[in-house]
Order: C-alpha cells, then sequence, then structure tokens
C-alpha cells in the first residue's frame, strides 16, 4: 500500500493556526525506489510572519512520474475487449481451460473458463468472492490491462493479500441512483464539453458498460396518514425536480448504454433486486451468459448500499460517485486484493427475533472487530435457516459495519428464492450448473471443505435477542429489554454519541401545545416521527407483513397512534402493496393506526422526512425537548432523519409500529404496557406481537411469483408524468445559468492538454477541527435546506421561496448550492469555536466566527488553502461524492484525519484532495495543535502517513483527480 509517510514541521503561533512543510528528499535515487522506500525527510522553508499550514508535493517531477507503471485504458481497448468471441480465441492466456457446460438432456448452455481445470490446490481453500475476482482476471487477461501476474498473485490470495497487492478488476455493470446520479450526468456533460474545448471528439464521453440509473431518492414524506399520499407526494416530487427529471431523461438518451428507471418505480436496490430475480432479457442474470461464454455478474454504484445485491450471491459494492463515472467510461477497477473475514452463521433465530435485530448485532460485532476495507463472507450450517430477504438486509448493511462486501454465496436458498420470483426452471439449471462446474455453489448437504480466511468470527443465531440502534449511530446496539435504562443514562451524559447532557432537574420536563383545537403535551423521549422505510427492511417479507401483523393486533385491541407522530409505510417496491392487498385486513390495519402509504422510495432514511406539524415543531424548540424518531433504516446520524429529532433509532418494522402506539422510546416493554385496549386492559408489546409461525404462514399464502413480474411489467412502462417529459435530442447539454438545480460545474474550465503534476499546499489555514465519526451527512446533508444557511439565501435572492427550497439531495447538480450546503450540518461540533454545536467556523487572519461556507470563501478570495482536521472514521456513513467535491470548491486541499472510512478516502484523492493519516497514538489532541503555542526557532515535528493506496491513484492526484485523467487519456486518443 502506497501510504507514504512525511515528516512535517509544526510552527504555530495561536491556538487555531498552524504551519508546517513537507517536502520529498533529493536524493537521486529513482522513482520505483523512492516509491518502495516509502519515506521523505523533512525540510524547513522560509516562514510568513503569520503562521499557518503548509503540505508540500512539489519535489522533482521524476518523484510521482508513474506513467510506465500503470495500466492506462482506451476506450477502444475496452470496445475490443468486450467482444467475447476474442475471450475464447487461440492467442488468450488461458485458452486451455476454456470448456463447455453441458446440459443434462443434451447439448449446452455454454462455454466457460474453468477454474478447477487449473488444478491448483491453492483454489480450493479461497473464499467464493476471492474465486469470483481469479474468474475475471482469468477472462479478461490479455497480458496488458490485466496479465498472468495478476491471475497468480489472487491464485496465491493467502499469502499476497496480506501484502496489500493491487490487481485490476473488471466489472460488468454501474449502478446509479438520482441524488448521486444527477452530478454523475452533470459530470459527463461537462466533460463532453471539456473534450470540445480540447478539440477532441465529445462522443468518446460515452458508458462503455451498461449503466441503470433508478429515481428513488426524489420522493418526499410531505402528505401522511392520507390514503391520497402517494399521488400527492408524487405530484410534489415532479413539481420540484421536474427540471432534474428532464436532464435525467435527457441523459439517457443523449449518452449510449444508459437507462433511467421513472421515479415512483421503488428503490435503486430492491428494484436490482428484482430485475435480477425477474427479467430474462436485461440485467437479470447471477450469472450471465453473453455470446456464449459464461460469468458470473458483478456491479458497482454509487450508492454505498448496493452491497444488498450480495445477498443473492452477486459481487457488488458501493464506489463514491466520482470513481462510478470513471468506472462507465472504462477505467478499469484498481484495487488492493483484499482480505476476507469468516463469519460463521450456526444455530437457528429464536422465536420474536428479526432480521433487523440480527442485523443490527452483526453490525455491532463487525465494528469492534474492526473490518474497514475488507470483505466479509458469511458461511456455517445456519445458513440454511435465513431466506434471501434476510441475507440482503445483512448485506445492505456492509457500510454501515464498514467492510467493502458481506458477502453469501449461492445455495439452495438462493436457488428457491429465483424461482419464486419467476425465474424458469432452465435457468435455475444453468445458474446451478455453471456454479457447481466452477467451485462456486454451496451445498450444506455435502461435506465443506475448510476455506482460509483472514480472521475468523461466529455467531450463535440462537444468542441474541429484539434490539434497536441509537441514538446517533447505526452500531450503538441497545437490547430491546435495556432500552429504557439506556435512554435515560443518554438524557443525562454529556453530549456525545450517546448523551444529550440534559440536566437532572430538567429530565422531566412536560411541553404542552395545542394540536387541532386539542390539548397535547410531549417530552423528552416522545417519538414524533415513526417511519417504516429504507431498502434495508422494506424488501423483507417477513418483518414487513411482522408490521402488518402488529397493526392487524393493535387494531383488533383498539389501540392507536397519537395524531401528532408523523406515521408513514414506504415500500421499497410495489410488490409490498400487492402482498399486503392481499390480506386485505393487514393493510386496512396499517391505514388504521396512521401507517399509510406514502411513496416508493428512500423517504425518511435519507432525510427525506417532510415537516412534522408546526405546532410540535414550536413544542420541541420552544422547550429544549429531545423529541425521538424510530425508523427502520439504515443510518440514524445527527440531523440526518429531522432537524428536530437529536434521538434517532433503529428498529425493525414491527418495533416501529410498537413504538409509534407506545409514542415514547422511554418505555420497558417488558414490564410496562405499549396502551389501555377498548376494554380499558392494558395491553403489552407480548400481545401483539406475532410468533414466527404466523408471520411464515401469512408470507407463504401472500407472496406470490406473479406478483414480482407483473411490478417489474409496471417499471418498464413508466408512469405517466415521467412519460410527458419533453427532452431535447442535443448530445451536448444547454447549460440554463439561472438554474437551482443544473449548473455547469467549473472543473474542467482551465484544464489543458497538460497534467498539472504534483502539486503544493502551502501556508494553508485549519478551516475545521473535529473529533471521531464525522460521517458523510455531516459534511454533505441531504435533507431540509435551513432558512438562515447561505444555501437559502443564495436561493431566496434568487427568487426561489422558502417553500420551494427541496433538499440539498435534490440540488446535487448545482454546484453552487452544494458548495454552500458543504459542512452546513446544524449538528456539527467543531473544536475551533470551542465545541459549539453548529456549521460554523472561526476566520482565522480576523477572529470573526463565521459561517464554514463564508469563512471558506473568505480564504479563497485571499488565494489562501484550508485544511480539516478531524478524528477516526471521517467520511463514514453514505458514499457521497459532494462530501469531497464541496469541500474542494471551499479549497480545502489537506484532510488529517485518525482513519478514513474506505469509500471517503478514495474519493478524496480522486478529487486532488490529500488524505494524510496520524500516527497510531496521536491526533491533533495529543499533539497539541489545539493548545499549544510553538514558537518558529524550536519548532514542532510530527509524521504523518500519505494515504494513497496505488500506483494509480498517485495518477489521478498528478493529473488533479480522477476525471481529468480519464479527459487527458482520452483527448490523446
Amino acid at each position: 500500500m502506497y501510504k507514504n509517510a512525511f515528516s512535517s514541521i509544526l510552527r504555530a503561533a495561536s491556538a487555531r493556526s498552524f504551519r508546517s512543510s513537507l517536502t520529498p528528499s533529493s536524493s537521486a535515487a529513482s522513482p520505483c525506489s523512492l516509491l518502495s522506500q516509502r519515506s521523505f525527510a523533512t525540510s524547513s522553508p522560509a516562514f510568513r510572519s503569520l503562521p499557518r499550514w503548509s503540505h508540500c508535493l512539489h519535489s522533482r517531477p521524476s518523484l510521482f512520474r508513474l506513467s510506465s507503471h500503470i495500466r492506462t485504458a482506451s476506450p477502444v481497448l475496452d470496445r475490443l475487449e468486450r467482444n467475447f468471441s476474442s475471450m475464447a480465441s487461440e492467442h488468450h492466456p488461458f485458452k486451455g481451460i476454456f470448456t463447455t457446460l453441458p446440459k443434462p438432456g443434451g447439448g449446452e448452455f455454454g462455454k466457460f473458463y474453468s477454474l478447477p481445470a487449473l488444478n491448483d490446490p491453492r483454489i480450493d481453500k479461497l473464499p467464493y468472492y476471492i474465486r469470483i475476482l481469479l474468474e475475471s482476471a482469468i477472462r479478461n487477461c490479455d497480458n496488458f490491462q490485466v496479465t498472468k501476474e495478476d491471475v497468480e498473485k489472487i491464485i496465491d490470495w493467502e499469502k499476497t493479500s496480506p501484502k496489500q497487492v493491487e490487481i485490476p478488476f473488471k466489472l460488468a455493470r454501474v449502478l446509479l441512483q438520482d441524488f448521486t446520479g444527477v452530478p454523475a450526468v452533470v459530470y459527463l456533460a461537462c466533460m463532453r464539453d471539456a473534450m470540445n474545448k480540447l478539440g477532441s471528439d465529445s462522443n468518446k464521453i460515452n458508458p462503455l458498460v451498461p449503466v441503470d440509473l433508478v429515481i428513488d431518492h426524489s420522493v418526499q414524506v410531505d402528505v401522511a396518514r392520507s390514503k391520497n399520499a402517494v399521488q400527492a407526494n408524487m405530484e410534489l416530487e415532479f413539481q420540484r425536480s421536474k427540471e432534474r427529471f428532464a436532464f435525467l431523461k435527457w441523459g439517457s438518451t443523449a449518452f449510449q448504454n444508459m437507462f433511467v428507471v421513472p421515479p415512483g418505480s421503488g428503490i435503486v436496490h430492491q428494484v436490482t433486486l428484482l430485475q435480477f430475480a425477474i427479467n430474462l432479457e436485461y440485467l437479470g442474470r447471477v450469472v450471465f451468459n453473453t455470446q456464449g461464454v459464461l460469468y458470473p455478474h458483478s456491479v458497482v454504484g454509487n450508492d454505498s448500499h448496493t452491497t444488498m445485491i450480495n445477498g443473492l450471491g452477486v459481487a457488488g459494492w458501493g464506489v463514491g460517485g466520482i470513481e462510478a463515472e470513471a468506472k462507465m467510461l472504462g477505467q478499469p477497477m484498481s484495487m488492493v486484493l483484499p482480505g476476507v473475514v469468516g463469519f460463521k452463521l450456526s444455530g437457528k433465530m429464536r422465536n420474536g427475533v428479526t432480521a433487523t435485530d440480527l442485523v443490527l448485532t452483526v453490525t455491532q460485532i463487525l465494528r469492534k472487530h474492526g473490518v474497514v476495507g475488507k470483505f466479509v463472507e458469511f458461511y456455517g450450517d445456519g445458513m440454511s435457516g435465513l431466506s434471501l430477504a434476510d441475507r440482503a438486509t445483512i448485506a445492505n448493511m456492509s457500510p454501515e459495519y464498514g467492510v467493502t462486501m458481506g458477502f453469501f454465496p449461492v445455495d439452495h436458498v438462493t436457488l428457491q428464492y429465483l424461482k419464486l420470483t419467476g425465474r424458469s426452471d432452465e435457468t435455475v439449471a444453468m445458474i446451478e450448473a455453471y456454479l457447481r462446474a466452477n467451485n462456486m455453489f454451496v451445498d450444506y448437504n455435502e461435506p465443506q471443505q475448510e476455506r482460509a480466511y483472514s480472521s475468523y468470527l461466529e455467531l450463535n443465531l440462537d444468542n441474541f435477542k429484539p434490539c434497536i440502534s441509537g441514538p446517533k449511530r447505526p452500531h450503538d446496539r441497545v437490547p430491546l429489554k435495556e432500552m429504557k435504562a439506556d435512554w435515560n443514562s443518554c438524557l443525562g451524559n454529556k453530549v456525545g454519541f450517546k448523551g444529550f447532557a440534559i440536566p437532572k432537574e430538567a429530565q422531566e420536563k412536560v411541553a404542552n401545545f395545542s394540536f387541532n383545537g386539542k390539548s397535547a403535551k410531549i417530552k423528552h423521549g416522545s417519538v414524533v416521527i415513526a417511519a417504516i422505510t429504507s431498502c434495508t427492511n422494506t424488501s423483507n417479507q417477513s418483518v414487513m407483513l411482522g408490521a402488518g401483523l402488529v397493526a392487524k393486533k393493535a387494531c383488533d385491541l383498539g389501540l392507536q397512534v397519537k395524531p401528532w407522530i408523523k406515521t408513514s409505510l414506504a415500500p421499497g417496491l410495489g410488490v409490498v402493496t400487492k402482498y399486503f392487498l392481499k390480506r386485505y385486513v393487514v393493510v386496512f390495519s396499517s391505514f388504521f393506526v396512521g401507517f399509510n402509504i406514502v411513496g416508493y422510495g428512500c423517504t425518511t432514511c435519507i432525510g427525506n422526512s417532510g415537516e412534522i406539524n408546526e405546532s410540535v415543531g414550536v413544542a420541541i424548540t420552544e422547550n429544549d425537548i429531545v423529541a425521538a424518531a424510530v425508523l427502520s433504516g439504515n443510518r440514524n446520524f445527527e440531523g440526518r432523519v429531522h432537524p428536530l429529532t437529536r434521538a434517532n433509532y433503529l428498529a425493525s418494522p414491527p418495533l416501529v409500529v410498537a413504538y409509534a402506539l407506545a409514542g415514547t422510546v422511554n418505555i420497558d416493554f417488558e414490564t410496562e404496557p405499549i396502551g389501555t385496549g377498548k376494554n380499558g386492559k392494558e395491553v403489552f408489546l407480548r400481545d401483539i406481537w406475532p410468533t414466527t409461525e404466523e408471520i411464515a404462514e401469512v408470507v407463504q399464502s401472500s407472496v406470490l411469483p406473479d406478483m414480482f413480474r407483473a411490478t417489474y411489467e409496471s417499471i418498464t412502462k413508466g408512469n405517466p408524468m415521467w412519460n410527458e417529459l419533453y427532452v431535447p435530442e442535443n448530445t451536448l447539454y444547454s447549460w440554463d445559468p439561472k438554474s437551482t438545480y443544473i449548473h455547469e460545474p467549473p472543473y474542467f474550465k482551465d484544464m489543458t492538454m497538460d497534467p498539472p503534476g504534483p502539486h503544493s499546499v502551502k501556508d494553508a489555514y485549519c478551516l475545521l477541527n473535529f473529533s471521531d465519526s464525522i460521517t458523510t451527512d455531516h459534511i454533505s446533508p441531504t435533507g431540509n435546506i435551513q432558512k438562515d444557511s447561505p444555501a437559502a439565501k443564495y436561493l431566496m435572492e434568487r427568487g426561489v421561496d422558502r417553500k420551494d427550497f427541496n433538499s440539498y439531495g435534490s440540488h446535487r447538480g448545482n454546484d453552487e448550492i452544494m458548495a454552500r450546503g458543504t459542512l452546513a450540518n446544524i449538528r456539527i461540533v467543531n473544536k475551533l469555536i470551542n465545541g459549539e454545536v453548529g456549521p460554523k467556523t472561526v476566520h482565522i487572519p480576523s477572529g470573526e466566527k463565521l459561517s464554514v461556507f463564508d469563512a471558506s470563501m473568505r480564504y479563497k478570495s485571499s488565494g489562501e488553502d484550508t485544511i480539516i482536521l478531524a478524528g477516526a472514521e471521517y467520511g463514514s456513513g453514505s458514499s457521497r461524492d459532494w462530501a469531497v467535491k464541496g469541500p474542494m470548491l471551499q479549497c480545502v486541499k489537506v484532510v488529517i484525519a485518525k482513519s478514513f472510512e474506505r469509500i471517503h478516502r478514495s474519493n478524496l484523492v480522486e478529487m486532488g484532495i490529500i488524505p494524510l493519516c496520524f500516527k497510531s497514538g496521536e491526533d491533533a489532541d495529543s499533539l497539541g495543535l489545539t493548545d499549544v503555542t510553538v514558537t518558529t526557532d524550536n519548532g514542532k515535528s510530527f509524521t504523518c502517513t500519505v494515504h494513497f493506496d496505488t500506483e494509480v491513484e498517485l495518477a489521478y492526484f498528478n493529473h488533479g483527480g480522477i476525471l481529468p485523467y480519464v479527459i487527458g487519456n482520452l483527448s490523446k486518443q
């Protein structure tokens, strides 16, 4: 791993400013030897009167001249490589293992590269995911982009993975959603303009692999607890996002190989699961058969929960939007050969627990183990009791437990799911035959050969109980029976991940208010939002119908949800509605207790919760109430769900209904009633909780194959509002300077044919100083635009009414708004302003306290760079390109942190921002960067690690980012 160590001279004049110089050695060694040594000596520059921070990478050009070591990609070569007939040519390095897969009744399914034919015993011990990497390397081996040496590295994985060796990986498909897909298409359109200005062919900018973009992040819960909520919310969605939708529809016609799934269809990962399970002609294959060549499918997506597809045995994971754009343009994925954690599951889940309880438990275990950058493979006899939906739930939350991918190899359960969702017997037979023939199928009815893993974990499925997670992080799991005690502890603890610092005398405070003319009251812990939402749970038939059964039993006993609680049900697919309607009494009961269907998209899980009732909001604000949201989502970071819900808990759909009925998170469900029934008797959670057998019976009778096929057919037809959108036929986009949604970004305006080369960072000011677990939600929020924010000011100056602001996420195609929204989360805590909560910082030269954006523009106007200091897990959360594009536009050149989340670190590199890691045991506090003044004559030094993981990443940095690198290569062809 190319984590080059630099020495730094620190010179600080105040508690909030510092200066250092990082310069490479003047050694005459070759570039290769310098990179292998990975160390550089210090040098001291002439300091200006005002100490700041400097990081110099402006050494002799030979230091970073890596062109001879980097595989460059040519679109022409990529097109040729997708000619599968060439893979079977007599010149292929592995032609000797290219063999036929016969059909049982005669004939053949196709041909494939046989791993067993290599006769190498090392392959038998490889994790199943590594076998997929191996097959891809063999099939694509041309001794140019993929070499025999790459194949050998993978075969020898047990020895090579600890050495962090680099390999190429060719993917079959790229998946996008609209929040990150809009800026991706903006980038493509802008790159076409750049190619045009450079005098090259703009039509070279075209996706070279299939790209599927699902519009699922735009719908908001404006209307809830209404039978007309779906239609009303979709109409509002189109009113707000018509310009964005038209732009995406233009992209689907202007660019080849791009397919857009219209709004109202469902959540991207569930649409993908449906396509994999249903469509026989388009995407849907666990195993591809292209021009007679069989191979496993693989995908990357610019949404971190792309990993949901791992539950189906398909290799797929999330990458940053920027990286996804480069992959669309044919760049091979250069990756470090990963370590694989073997996670053994044994036993069987006990009665009353859900897949959500399981995944929250797994998340906590893996976070504690430390798995960032690794892959996890699940195995063991406990797998037989996990449905495909349960596996998808666990795989979905891979980003929350920090891994690149949580993989479930294909077995009989996978095949059963494919049949359930409408696949033909012949197709399923082909998939099974291919995977068995290539040793990629797990048959738990046969003796299992021991596989090698980098480390091992085990969980007995009988040993965990119902739980929720919160109040501020997904991996802070709380057993349900301990929730009341944990809540009261959090209430009084100092402000942090498990604390709100409410004085003891104020913890029983009651806020009285009027709701629709009737008196009402809320307290700390009162639930004001209860949402069944998110890709994690709403594709799981067991937990969804389980929630319906809880609602039915509650309805039968006369329980109701308080009217001021904003309840919502947002299925990931229309098929959920179909199997709810199959049990009409279940869906009726759900509506009766307030869980009306509000739309088919991500909604509350990504912050599109809409406004809560104004009287409720006033009561919370004026009385400083710690209000709660309970949702079946995957993330509950501060400020994400709603600005007024400081406590946010992740729970299974049935528990979401239970907490909505209780009206508070300050409850012990074992000893306290959830409410009073119509007969005046107390009702406990155990009285309305369905058994595992009840849920299984409802699932079996309600979920039918035809439902999935009908749902997919309705998706392909679109909807009237989408079909009526007019778009021009131009291949170059006509930018509208007045648009607040789509704006031409400045990234390539000054680009020339020659790359800028390594650049120095001199005399930079510290913009922000953070503690641990700064998420992409902190850096680039997606939810509501606050009325007093820089983004709001920008919109109002352009005549946009507050009611039409829409969310930050919807404006991701406009760099002006997103730069203003960067680091605008109302819950960030900046040490430069003594831990004050809010998006403010100090402009060090003047001493003024300003918004982060205004301070950054002051620095920019003076030609001064900035850096960010942070603790551990910087950039955790969603893969969000604006979490690096925004800081880049705010002139952030370096981020120094204790550790980075995987996708975010690579995104920083891809935008030309340098990720530096403190040495183990050090951080800004321990080095005295916040409270020690050091004079220039005796200085202070510390060493950081430059976190460039591959040679290719160094090349991206050399070009000013990944996309300038791509444009430079394409323009020269």
